[in-house]
């Protein structure tokens, strides 16, 4: 479906397009390497002539909106993915547009989930071009299977702040789904019967689209407080019976894992932080919502109470076990960058020191700093490392495309980057050679920790240091490699792709870390 395109290699050794959807592309320089000239995009300059003196930007419905807005072919729409797996505003954008009679449109969401398949017959029929942004489940096979016209390009969270404010995407209509709104567009996550916590993905398109919709199910009269989305930036204001499901939210990855061996790998991850020294007072931490995740923070929480330590602040995704945390007094803040269960979304509204963030400040890397490097450990998942200690977070051992890269590359950068990961799922091994898709180079991984041993990355001789009068079971990553091999019965099988590009990875600097081939 793709025409043939220029592949060179970048600063990872990777073949990369120089060109993504009739763009030029810089390919990835190493980290911290390249340094962006120029201004912010900017948009259009508006004024009050063109609204309601009495601020009431209430139009019938959607599609109506739409047209207002001045939507035609070839535009790029993009949302939000507060709601997770429960949105149902994405679907019914792309509906109207249909009705509409429009075509070629690109889609930028923030994230995709499984509830958005309904989409992939827009896709089918033209209504959408392509997608930028995480592609989950069906969406990811689509791709995968080279059936979408345009190239898919997945970023960071950062990295979609980074390639909006830098002007790499053009947004001209942004539609914010939002739980509580008056119909000035001030608007929040925290209140009404769709509440969802924050709107902080959605901070961007607010900022800088040509036009911007906000879409609610409990309009409240003015003034809609606090708002996490300004007025001043909406042009037009409707209500549906339903948003989405809050319930949905959760999507099945909030759970603590029941797996003795992830139960494992999550003790010996706390373990770790204490006898590295990580783990004193005033300390910070980020957990994603993953079973071992959660597990670790559990585990960190008891070893806390037990050291009478308490954290100066932890980065969420919030989950109720971090909101347990803040609520015992064991963090003075949650630094709240997506809120994945409904005790979250209570936090929020009810608890000051539960603060509702964004990628601007929490990860944006072309900003005047953010708060992932100021984090002191980091515990996230992964795919596939190989023996680099690169990590892959977007595509299965077959190749095929899982999901998004959410905030896990902006994470890197925190002061221990841990990943708790089991040896092998299924039979297939985790630790590779060479990752199928390079997400995170592996100069920012610090320890990869499994149920048969930690590694630490050579590169880090203050953390071998720490612990090496330690009782870890610290062993080098090609000793567990060899070991799992021996008893998954070898060396796992390449996935079978073609030379097809399909999917580019970037990196959080807008440059070209990787591209995803098509599975045959």
């Amino acid at each position: 479906m793709h025409k043939s395109i220029k592949l060179v290699h970048n600063a990872a050794g990777r073949m990369v397009p120089t060109e993504v959807n009739g763009t030029a592309v810089i390919p990835y320089q190493g980290v911290g390497k390249y340094i962006p000239k120029g201004n912010k995009a900017a948009p259009p300059i508006t004024s009050c002539a063109h609204f309601p003196a009495d601020g009431n930007k209430i139009v019938g419905n959607l599609k109506t909106a739409l047209e207002k807005a001045g939507l035609r072919n070839g535009m790029t729409i993009s949302t939000h993915h507060h709601f997770r797996d429960g949105d149902l505003v994405a679907n019914a954008v792309f509906d109207a547009a249909a009705d509409l009679g429009v075509k070629e449109l690109m889609w930028f969401p923030s994230a995709s989930f499984p509830c958005h398949a309904p989409l992939i017959a827009h896709l089918e029929s033209g209504v959408i071009h392509h997608i930028e942004g995480s592609m989950n489940g069906p969406l990811g096979e689509y791709c995968s299977r080279g059936k979408m016209r345009g190239l898919g390009v997945l970023r960071s969270h950062g990295g979609r702040y980074q390639a909006v404010q830098d002007g790499e995407v053009h947004i001209d209509i942004a539609v914010i789904a939002a739980p509580t709104a008056d119909p000035f567009g001030n608007a929040n996550g925290l209140t009404g019967p769709s509440a969802c916590g924050l709107l902080g993905f959605a901070l961007a398109d607010s900022q800088f689209a040509d036009k911007v919709i906000v879409v609610t199910d409990n309009l409240v009269d003015f003034p809609c407080v606090p708002w996490q989305i300004q007025g001043n930036y909406v042009d037009f204001v409707v209500q549906m019976d339903q948003i989405g499901e809050p319930q949905k939210i959760v999507s099945g990855t909030t759970e603590i894992t029941k797996s003795p061996d992830r139960l494992l790998i999550a003790e010996l991850t706390t373990r770790f932080v204490d006898e590295a020294g990580i783990l004193k007072d005033g300390f910070s931490f980020q957990a994603g919502a993953g079973g071992t995740a959660l597990a670790f923070a559990i585990f960190l929480k008891e070893l806390m109470i037990l050291r009478g330590v308490k954290a100066r602040f932890i980065r969420g995704g919030s989950t109720k076990y971090l909101v347990e945390m803040l609520e015992n007094g064991l963090t003075g803040y949650i630094l709240d960058g997506q809120t994945f269960d409904l005790e979250g979304v209570r936090s929020m509204r009810e608890n000051p020191g539960h603060v509702n963030t964004s990628p601007f400040t929490s990860y944006n890397y072309h900003g005047k700093g953010n708060f992932a490097s100021m984090v002191d450990v980091v515990v996230l998942g992964a795919t596939e490392v190989d023996l680099n200690f690169n990590a892959n977070v977007v595509t299965h051992s077959d190749g095929k495309l899982l999901h998004g890269i959410g905030g896990w590359q902006n994470c890197l950068f925190s002061k221990c980057t841990i990943l708790p990961i089991p040896s092998f799922r299924d039979r297939i091994p985790v630790i590779v050679d060479d990752v199928t898709t390079l997400v995170g180079p592996g100069e920012l991984i610090d320890v990869i920790v499994t149920e048969r041993g930690i590694a630490i990355n050579p590169g880090r001789k203050d953390l071998i240091n720490a612990v090496r009068h330690s009782s870890l079971p610290i062993r080098s990553l090609e000793d567990i490699k060899h070991e799992v091999e021996e008893i998954c019965g070898g060396e796992p099988a390449k996935p079978v792709m073609n030379e097809e590009v399909v999917a580019v990875v970037k990196w959080v600097d807008g440059t070209v870390l990787d591209c995803i081939r098509k599975v045959d």
